[in-house]
């Protein structure tokens, strides 16, 4: 499906680490930063939503000539993207965590950029799409009045949908749904509004103001109330145990999701059931912090190595946009053997798919000499995709395999019972984000030592 993201674009950047010290000279905690994730914001965060679920993207946008928008270019991968000049900085907005605790934001180059020029050429990807998602950040790029005309002729012929911001301008005409969460429902209505009915009396009032055809406001761990010209609905979050800890992000997941679902055909209720259910598999897996790391030296760049485009990485990311659990084992697998399958099947049994981390040829050698491996990591890796309880195989170069975990970030990694979950280097990675380390007792009598062992005695 080919869709059109129009709004502003900005870069994202995560620090997060732990602050267990003061600075010497003022009472502010100096944050020790363990990981940097970079990534595109606002309306490229929805393209790359859009990109890595096979869909073809074209992203309108206005962008500066700096090294925020080289990077951010960089990080949009497959989209395709159209960029008037913005006029002004690319913006940028770090966050800051410490222990998952959210200590401050440094923005960059976000003071209210003039008005982009926008030419018509620009614009063309509109008449084409199947669907228009509109991701305004109240940046005065959905202000332009080229942008706003050609918006109001793509509404009469696919589904656009539009996430407003605060700042921003009101909706085009003819809009499928606009998508305000609850609290700039309150902002754009002027009244205080929480109570369900009163929440749809705001949301009726504003589709009408605005012309759209719907108003779908998101409540957040509560789902989301669709008012459309027959009344309204009330869609609950199916997993009701739902907790957010972290909603950036959410926002573009339902716009997207909710686009997609309309081209599709889908009625407005049905659409808005699919884009709660999705939105909220996506904040369940880790929300942004899933997508691909970025950064300079020291932060992630063998994690940058394992991209989008790798099939395990792909298919880890999808496992965990359905709710799924996503297990990684890892290992040599030189010479495999009865002991490993019992491994590979135990791990298998504990999640919905199964990825292993093998180490390369170089850095088996580094750990077990020159005379190993027996088998090439090509070979190896072949023969483990053939095994029925293996879904993907990422070889990694590093001695550890903290770096590529960081690229597939699963639920659950997978050691035999001869290590020590505490004494494993990935340990501590795992659990800073929710995952967790399970040993499995091992067969005895199988190694691939002795196997190597007895092999060369034959010789």
């Amino acid at each position: 499906m080919k869709i059109a993201v129009v709004g502003d674009t900005l870069l994202d950047i995560d620090l997060t680490g732990h602050a267990d010290r003061l600075c010497p000279d003022a009472p502010a905690p100096v944050l020790e930063v363990d990981r940097r994730l970079e990534r595109a914001g606002g309306a490229g965060l929805v393209a790359t939503l859009l990109a890595d679920d096979g869909h073809e993207v074209e992203l309108i946008t206005a962008l500066s000539d700096d090294d925020a928008a080289a990077r951010l270019r960089a990080l949009l991968g497959p989209v395709r993207v159209q960029a008037a000049a913005l006029g002004g900085p690319t913006p940028v907005k770090m966050r800051l965590t410490a222990s998952g605790q959210r200590i401050a934001r440094v923005d960059e180059g976000c003071a209210m950029p003039p008005f982009p020029v926008v030419e018509p050429a620009l614009l063309a990807p509109l008449e084409s799409a199947d669907a228009v998602v509109v991701a305004d950040y109240g940046r005065r790029f959905t202000s332009v009045a080229t942008v706003r005309a050609a918006l109001e002729r793509a509404a009469k012929r696919v589904p656009v949908v539009w996430d407003p911001h605060p700042r921003g301008t009101r909706p085009t005409v003819g809009a499928a749904a606009v998508t305000p969460n609850l609290s700039e429902l309150l902002t754009f209505s002027g009244r205080e509004v929480d109570e369900p009915g009163a929440v749809a009396v705001a949301g009726d009032r504003l589709r009408q103001r605005w012309g759209a055809r719907a108003v779908v406001v998101t409540l957040g761990e509560r789902g989301a109330l669709v008012c459309g010209p027959d009344g309204d609905t009330h869609v609950a979050v199916p997993s009701a145990g739902l907790r957010i800890e972290d909603p950036c992000g959410a926002g573009d997941r339902f716009a997207s999701s909710l686009a997609v679902a309309l081209a599709q055909g889908e009625p407005l209720r049905s659409a808005t059931e699919a884009a709660v259910a999705t939105s909220a598999a996506f904040l369940a897996a880790g929300g942004v912090s899933t997508l691909r790391v970025g950064g300079g030296p020291g932060f992630g760049n063998a994690a940058e190595a394992a991209s989008s485009d790798s099939p395990a990485v792909a298919l880890a990311r999808r496992i965990r946009a359905t709710g799924g659990t996503v297990v990684a084992a890892g290992g040599c697998f030189d010479l495999l053997h009865a002991g490993h399958l019992h491994l590979l099947e135990a791990a298998r049994a504990l999640g919905d798919c199964l990825i292993v981390c093998l180490n390369s040829d170089d850095s088996i050698r580094r750990l077990k000499g020159p005379q190993r491996p027996v088998m090439n990591e090509h070979d190896r890796a072949e023969l483990l995709m053939g095994l029925s309880c293996v879904d993907a195989v990422e070889i990694f170069t590093e001695d550890t395999p903290e770096e590529v975990l960081t690229a597939l970030r699963p639920h659950v990694w997978v050691k035999g019972a001869d290590y020590r979950p505490d004494e494993l280097p990935e340990t501590k990675h795992l659990r800073s984000w929710g995952g967790e380390v399970v040993t499995v007792p091992l067969q005895p009598g199988r190694s691939t030592t002795g196997l190597a062992a007895a092999i060369a005695s034959l010789g």
